[in-house]
């Protein structure tokens, strides 16, 4: 009898900012420090700190559940505590992109 073991790869985290960079998730963004705000928006650039440039961004306040609109905005590494996919995926190609395909 085989045994057969399961080898799991470890992912590096700024493999998964890239990741979610391509595929154009909408992420969640957890604060330092800052329990009941989180930021919401799509990760357009990013750098090996961790610094983000979300496009589309939204403050969310948990406690008085209300959203506000950000814009483009820079998020520095230092406030990140989690990030996770919202479940929102777009696949917006802009005219340029297509009329070189």
């Amino acid at each position: 009898m085989a045994s057969t073991k399961v080898q799991r790869i470890m992912t590096q985290p700024i493999n998964l900012i890239f990741r979610f960079l391509q595929s154009k998730a909408r992420i969640q963004i957890w604060l330092f420090e800052q329990k009941d705000l989180r930021i919401e928006g799509r990760i357009i650039g990013f750098d090996e700190y961790m610094n983000l440039v979300l496009d589309d961004a939204e403050e969310i306040n948990v406690k008085k559940s209300t959203r506000k609109s950000l814009g483009r905005i820079l998020l520095k590494g230092d406030n990140i505590t989690l990030m996770m996919n919202t479940g929102e995926v777009t696949s917006v190609h802009s005219t340029s992109d297509c009329k070189n395909r």
